[in-house]
């Protein structure tokens, strides 16, 4: 792609994003999140291929029925209430709208069907951008508008969210789509805690979207799409296949990574409002993803094959682009459980 359209692309999605998070008026949201979209597309479509054009088909058909569901609870609220701010909606029909609406861009459960299709149709830069940016601006506006939403839809929806993203991939070989369900996974978890504590919710995205964008980054740095190709990551680059292993563990939620502090805080949230089964069930669907996280260490990282590799030349060259902002990443992915106390006084 030329490089100045790129950048026409790029920001034109920023600022749709950033129109989105700083507005306070209903039509001034809508909008962004229409620009939002339609930038998402010419990215999706970045690589000109059968797979893609489908997976950017399938983007566009569940964005835009989710923006028409929007902009008729926007105009019912509008008739009910005669102002177009984004405050307290006045009706549960408009809640409960804008909360399907959001559900279809978020990609929650039950409308959770189009993110692994889309992400698993594109190459792995789109799919960074898809699982990670393109959360900011839904959540934004779920953010403002929680105190209306029912809280009995949002558990029912974070558990299934949860108990999908677990479930579904279960069975996956192919890497973007084993991500895809991972975000599944961690909306459901922002989804449930949003009502309590929405500074938890933020904690919980800043920490997902670190993690992400460090997995990715190794996989882009090794081309590496599929199980098969991730096992030989151990004899090209060892260095990388051990920080993807430590990565993929803070994923999954286990101490002392960062991964761990979210979960943690939440569970203790949950329980602080008297509820057990709830962070109980949580904590044993979470089990599924940490099944499939740790999968995937055993085919990178715990397998070998027959014979060492003691030629000269390798058949594989190694890949010489240095990638700055990784170290910091993987960083912070993995060693800011320290922080804890600090971090939950400034909620």
């Amino acid at each position: 792609m030329n490089p100045l359209i790129l950048s026409m692309i790029l920001m034109t999605l920023m600022m749709g994003t950033m129109m989105t998070m700083l507005s306070s008026n209903w039509l001034l949201a809508w909008m962004g999140l229409e620009m939002n979209m339609l930038a998402m597309i010419p990215i999706l479509t970045m690589n000109s291929s059968p797979r893609s054009t489908e997976a950017a088909t399938k983007y566009f058909l569940t964005q835009a029925t989710a923006s028409m569901l929007l902009m008729l609870a926007i105009m019912i609220n509008f008739m009910l209430s005669g102002q177009w701010s984004i405050a307290k909606l006045p009706n549960m029909t408009v809640s409960s709208m804008t909360l399907a609406a959001l559900m279809m861009k978020l990609g929650l459960a039950p409308f959770h069907f189009w993110v692994p299709e889309v992400t698993q149709g594109t190459n792995l830069t789109s799919g960074m951008i898809l699982l990670t940016w393109q959360k900011l601006a839904p959540l934004s506006i779920l953010y403002q508008i929680i105190p209306s939403i029912d809280i009995t839809i949002l558990t029912i929806s974070g558990l299934l969210s949860i108990l999908v993203g677990g479930w579904g991939g279960l069975n996956q070989t192919q890497l973007r789509k084993i991500l895809a369900y991972s975000s599944i996974a961690h909306m459901g978890w922002m989804l449930i805690i949003m009502p309590y504590n929405s500074s938890l919710t933020i904690l919980n995205l800043l920490i997902y979207i670190l993690m992400t964008l460090s997995i990715f980054m190794i996989l882009m740095n090794n081309h590496s799409t599929s199980t098969s190709s991730l096992s030989l990551l151990w004899n090209k680059t060892p260095t990388m296949m051990i920080l993807l292993m430590v990565t993929l563990l803070s994923l999954g939620g286990l101490p002392p990574l960062s991964g761990f502090m979210p979960k943690w805080l939440i569970v203790y949230e949950l329980t602080k409002n008297d509820s057990i089964i709830l962070p109980m069930s949580m904590a044993m669907f979470a089990l599924l993803n940490l099944y499939f996280y740790m999968r995937l260490i055993y085919s990178s990282s715990l397998t070998m094959f027959p014979s060492v590799n003691n030629m000269k030349m390798k058949w594989q060259f190694t890949n010489q682009n240095y990638l700055t902002l990784l170290p910091p990443l993987i960083i912070l992915s993995t060693l800011i459980l320290p922080l804890t106390p600090t971090l939950s006084i400034l909620e």
